[in-house]
């Protein structure tokens, strides 16, 4: 009778155990709407903190219009692939098109250029405990791709980029976004003194069970700022369908008035 009852507190000591899982299994926050709903890198100039789980893919595109200001781009569309990797990691690679843009040559001379920009390979790593905490953080690495891009647009070095992502969940459905990087034009220490800073901060949160907003404020550049906000809506037909319209507006720097209107369309694939 002592041995059937130490095998039995043994076995269900052992079921207990194997009962409670993994912490990020465990987690009460997994099912938050947050952390559910598809979290875009686009619009905006704010990149999400969520690194998609392995074994997940999303595909995000949209087109943009930028107007009201001479030098400005004029139009642009970007087809991102985002593929959720082991260890806290997600590989990404972006297709940019420009439409039409006005830059200036070697000689100081403007003219309008068109066709693909150079794509941008990146990688995405996640520095929170697990995939659905409240506050999640993660690094952001990326530069264009070298020798791609068309003709007047092609890169000729690689254009390093790092950010800083951070999000704070606000209650179940609410969220606080924020980016903080740098970039420069090549690998010497000469372009590192001719880098930018980007920060930016976004809000976002649900106006229904299918719909949401968010609205952000931004700068970049070195010693003089670029400054603007953007905001938008977006809707979800089913779950793993996203579809945003956007508007901005400059408020300092170069493009200073100018005015940016858009729309995109996200898909998230796997489990």
């Amino acid at each position: 009778m002592t041995t059937l009852l130490a095998l039995t507190t043994l076995v269900g000591s052992a079921g207990t155990t194997l009962a409670q899982n993994t912490p990020e299994e465990n987690n009460p926050n997994v099912d938050a709407p947050f952390v559910r709903n598809i979290r875009a890198d686009r619009p905006g100039q704010t990149v999400t903190s969520q690194v998609l789980r392995p074994g997940r893919f999303q595909l995000e595109t949209g087109t943009q219009r930028q107007s009201g200001n001479q030098g400005a781009a004029l139009g642009s569309s970007t087809a991102l692939l985002r593929i959720g990797f082991f260890n806290g990691m997600e590989l990404r690679v972006a297709q940019p098109y420009l439409n039409q843009r006005t830059v200036v040559d070697a000689e100081g001379k403007q003219q309008v250029v068109g066709g693909w920009a150079p794509a941008v390979a990146g990688a995405k790593f996640m520095l929170s405990p697990n995939y659905d905490t409240p506050t999640q953080v993660a690094i952001l690495v990326e530069t264009e791709v070298p020798q791609t891009g068309s003709t007047d647009l092609k890169a000729t070095k690689f254009t390093p980029a790092g950010r800083l992502l951070v999000s704070q969940q606000l209650g179940e459905r609410f969220g606080l976004e924020g980016n903080f990087g740098f970039s420069q034009r090549g690998i010497t220490v000469a372009d590192m003194e001719k880098g930018q800073y980007l920060g930016s901060l976004a809000l976002n949160g649900p106006l229904g069970d299918k719909a949401g907003f968010f609205v952000e404020a931004y700068g970049s550049g070195r010693a003089a700022l670029s400054t603007g906000t953007t905001a938008g809506l977006y809707y979800r037909p089913a779950a793993p369908v996203r579809l945003d319209v956007t508007a901005g507006k400059v408020l300092g720097g170069p493009a200073a008035g100018s005015t940016t209107v858009g729309a995109g369309l996200t898909l998230k694939l796997g489990k």
